[in-house]
C-alpha cells in the first residue's frame, strides 16, 4: 500500500486530514536548483480556504523544509516539505463514524484497510492531502518557468456557467495564463465570475454543493517529449489528474467532441512559421502519438460537486449493519473548484517534469537550452 508517484522524481504522501501534520517527499530534483519560497507560499495560498465560497476551515499552512534545501538550492538529496495540521475539529466526526457518507472514500478505505484507516475528515483520502501536492508542484513549476514553460487554469464552467474561453493564438493564450495565474479566483471574465460566486452561494444556502470545468493550458514546450504507449503525455498527466480527490472526468483537445467530427475537420493542418513547423488548429491539444508537437496542452478536468452536503442523505450504519440517515455537521465547502485550481496546476507540473527527466536526464533541470 503505497502512495507515491513517479520513476524518474518520485512523490510521497504522508499524513492524514485530522493527524498532527501532512507533506511530501521529492527524489530526484538535481542539486543546485534556486528556489523561491514565496512562490511556493502563493501556491499554498491559492489552495487555502477562504471567504464565503469556502470551508470555515482555516488552515495557515505554513510549510516547512525539512530536508533537501540549504543556501536557498536544492541538495540533490530527498525533499522532505511538512505542513502542520492546526484547525482540526475531530470531535465533529465522532458521532457519525459509523455513518458512511455518500460520495465519500469511507467504505472503500474500511473495506482496504479493514477498519484501521483515520476516518476523521476523510484522514488520507482527504483533499487536504493535496496541499503538500500543490507545495511540490510549485517546486517543479519554478524548474519549468526556467525552461519558458507556462502553466495556468482557469473555471472554464462552474454551477453551469461558463468563463470566456482561452485564446488560441500562443502569445495571447500565454497572456491570460499569466493573468488568470495572478486572480485568487481564476476566471477570463470577471462579470461571469461574479455570476459563479453567486450559484455557490445559493447552493450553500440551500445546504448543497456544486461543481464544474477546469480548463488547464500549457505553453512553451518543444516537440518530442514523452514515451509511448505507457508513458505517454496523456497517460502520465491522467494517472496525477485522476488522482486529485474530486476529479470524474478528463479530456484533451477536442476530447469528446471527436466522436462528433469527421477526419477532414479533427485533424490539425501543419505549416512552417520561420524554421519552426506548427499547427493551424489545435483540436489534438498539443499532442499526437502521446508525444508533445510543440503546440500548447489543452485539457480539461470535470470536478463534481463537494460530496460533504447539509442535507439529510441516505445512507448505511455499517456497525450495526441496517440503513440510516445522515446529516453531516463540520465545516465544509460549497465548492472546491476554485481551490482545485492549484492542485491541477502543480500535478501537470509533476508530470512534465517527470516527462522531461525521463527525455533529457536529471541534469535538465539546472541546464537551460
Amino acid at each position: 500500500m503505497k502512495s507515491t508517484f513517479g520513476k524518474n522524481l518520485t512523490v510521497s504522501l504522508f499524513g492524514e486530514s485530522h493527524g498532527p501534520a501532512i507533506g511530501v517527499v521529492i527524489d530526484g530534483l538535481a542539486p543546485g536548483i534556486p528556489l523561491d519560497l514565496a512562490h511556493i507560499r502563493r501556491q499554498l495560498d491559492l489552495r487555502r480556504a477562504g471567504g464565503e465560497i469556502s470551508t470555515a476551515r482555516q488552515e495557515g499552512d505554513e510549510f516547512e523544509i525539512l530536508s533537501g534545501f540549504f543556501n536557498d538550492h536544492t541538495t540533490g538529496t530527498p525533499l522532505t516539505i511538512m505542513i502542520k495540521n492546526s484547525q482540526t475539529r475531530s470531535k465533529d466526526y465522532e458521532k457519525t463514524k459509523n455513518l458512511l457518507r455518500p460520495g465519500h472514500a469511507d467504505y472503500t478505505a474500511f473495506i482496504k484497510y479493514g477498519g484501521w484507516q483515520d476516518y476523521r475528515g476523510g484522514g488520507h483520502f482527504s483533499g487536504r492531502l493535496t496541499a503538500p501536492i500543490v507545495a511540490a508542484g510549485a517546486i517543479c513549476e519554478q524548474i519549468l518557468a526556467a525552461h519558458g514553460v507556462i502553466i495556468g487554469t482557469h473555471l472554464a464552467e462552474c454551477a453551469g456557467i461558463a468563463d470566456a474561453p482561452l485564446p488560441t493564438a500562443e502569445t495571447e493564450l500565454q497572456q491570460t495564463l499569466q493573468a488568470v495565474n495572478a486572480r485568487q479566483f481564476a476566471v477570463i471574465d470577471d462579470q461571469k465570475g461574479e455570476e459563479m460566486r453567486q450559484a455557490i452561494l445559493a447552493a450553500k444556502q440551500n445546504l448543497d454543493s456544486v461543481g464544474g470545468v477546469l480548463e488547464t493550458a500549457v505553453c512553451g514546450l518543444p516537440a518530442g517529449i514523452g514515451e509511448p504507449f505507457f508513458n505517454s503525455v496523456e497517460s502520465v498527466l491522467a494517472h496525477l489528474i485522476f488522482s486529485v480527490p474530486a476529479v470524474k472526468g478528463l479530456e484533451f483537445g477536442a476530447g469528446f467532441g471527436f466522436a462528433r467530427m469527421r477526419g477532414s475537420a479533427a485533424n490539425d493542418p501543419l505549416r512552417m512559421d520561420g524554421d519552426k513547423i506548427i499547427t493551424t488548429s489545435n483540436h489534438n491539444g498539443g499532442i499526437n502519438g502521446g508525444i508533445t508537437n510543440g503546440m500548447p496542452i489543452i485539457f480539461r478536468t470535470a470536478i463534481k460537486p463537494t460530496p460533504s452536503i447539509y442535507q439529510p442523505q441516505r445512507t448505511v450504519d455499517f456497525a450495526a449493519r441496517q440503513d440510516a440517515t445522515l446529516q453531516i455537521e463540520g465545516r465544509h465547502d460549497p465548492a472546491i473548484i476554485h481551490r482545485a485550481r492549484p492542485v491541477l496546476d502543480a500535478m501537470t507540473a509533476l508530470a512534465l517534469t517527470e516527462l522531461f527527466i525521463e527525455a533529457r536526464g536529471t541534469a535538465w533541470q539546472t541546464t537551460l537550452d
